[in-house]
């Protein structure tokens, strides 16, 4: 099992929009995200110097992190799902090329 981290920036006036999106993920989504071996999925809201910012920590069991990943990105109903979420949520500027979410090193962890 291989466990990520990511971070991203929130638009201020998309917060309450983010949330109520999240209260109600399509069914499409959750079963895509399961069946690309992803659980224990959580996403974190924090004020950060007055800004929002997203933590989102997840728990990968299959074998091939990269592979799944593509195939949740080609899925037509994750693609309309990420067309409604993007909008809210701004990268941090110094993420590396190709991510939206920004990659977290982990640094402690007890099971």
């Amino acid at each position: 099992m291989q466990r990520h981290g990511w971070v991203i920036g929130l638009c201020p006036e998309k917060v309450e929009e983010y949330k109520r999106l999240h209260a109600a993920v399509w069914p499409g989504v959750l079963r895509m995200i399961k069946e690309c071996h992803i659980q224990n999925y959580s996403i974190y809201l924090r004020q950060i110097e007055g800004k929002p910012y997203l933590f989102s920590y997840l728990e990968y069991t299959g074998d091939d992190f990269d592979a799944d990943m593509a195939r949740m990105a080609a899925d037509p109903t994750t693609q309309a799902w990420w067309d409604h979420c993007k909008p809210c949520q701004v990268p941090l500027p110094d993420r590396a090329p190709g991510e939206w979410w920004a990659t977290m090193d982990e640094v402690f962890h007890l099971d």
